[in-house]
C-alpha cells in the first residue's frame, strides 16, 4: 500500500489536512469578481430590451438600481484585482458575451422571465457568499464585512424579483434550474482559470 502523503512520479504530494483547509482567499476574490462582472452584463443585456420599450420603464428603472448595486460591488472586487490580491479569471470576455446574452434572452421572454433570472442568479450567489462567510475568519476586517454586505443586497434583489413574479414565468422551475446550474458552473470554472 502505497502512502497518500508521499510524493509519486505522477501525483504531487497532498499538503496536510489543516492546510487543505485553508482559505484560498485569490479563489474567492476571483470568482466573486467574475460573478459581479456577469452580473453587470445580465442586466445590461435585459436593460438593452427594456431601454428601448417605453412601456417597461418601471422594470427599466428597477434593473438600473438593480446594476448600480451590483456595479458598486464590481468595483470593490476591481479595487481588489488592481491590489494584486487575485487575478481576474481569464475567461472574463466569455463570461461577458454569457452574461449580456443571458440578460437579453431572459428579457425577449418578458419581464416575469426577466425576474425569474434574477431570481435565480441571487439565489445562488447567496449561498455561495454564505458559503464564504462561513469559511472567512471573523476577525477578517476586510473582505467578510464586504461579502456579508453585498450578501445583504443580492437577497434584496432576489426578493424584490420573487415579489414581482419570478416564479409566474413561463416554465419558471426549467428556467430556474438551468440558470442556477449555469451559475454553479460559471463559480466552479472561475475558482480555477
Amino acid at each position: 500500500m502505497t502512502d497518500p502523503s508521499r510524493p509519486t512520479k505522477n501525483r504531487r504530494p497532498r499538503p496536510p489536512a489543516p492546510a487543505r483547509d485553508l482559505i484560498d482567499r485569490a479563489a474567492m476574490i476571483r470568482v466573486d469578481h467574475a460573478g459581479e462582472h456577469g452580473a453587470v452584463r445580465i442586466y445590461e443585456g435585459q436593460l438593452a430590451v427594456f431601454s428601448a420599450l417605453p412601456h417597461k420603464a418601471r422594470i427599466a428603472s428597477s434593473l438600473r438600481r438593480m446594476r448600480a448595486d451590483e456595479q458598486a460591488h464590481l468595483d470593490a472586487f476591481d479595487a481588489l484585482v488592481r491590489a494584486d490580491e487575485a487575478a481576474p479569471t481569464l475567461i472574463m470576455p466569455l463570461w461577458t458575451v454569457m452574461g449580456r446574452s443571458l440578460g437579453a434572452a431572459t428579457a425577449l421572454m418578458g419581464e416575469k422571465a426577466a425576474h425569474a433570472c434574477t431570481a435565480a442568479v441571487e439565489t445562488v450567489i447567496d449561498q455561495h457568499y454564505q458559503e464564504q462567510i462561513d469559511r472567512l475568519p471573523t476577525e477578517d476586517a476586510s473582505l467578510r464585512p464586504m461579502i456579508e454586505k453585498f450578501q445583504a443586497e443580492e437577497v434584496a434583489h432576489k426578493n424584490e424579483a420573487i415579489a414581482e413574479g419570478a416564479a409566474a414565468a413561463p416554465f419558471y422551475p426549467l428556467l430556474s434550474g438551468v440558470i442556477k446550474a449555469g451559475c454553479r458552473l460559471a463559480i466552479g470554472i472561475s475558482k480555477r482559470i
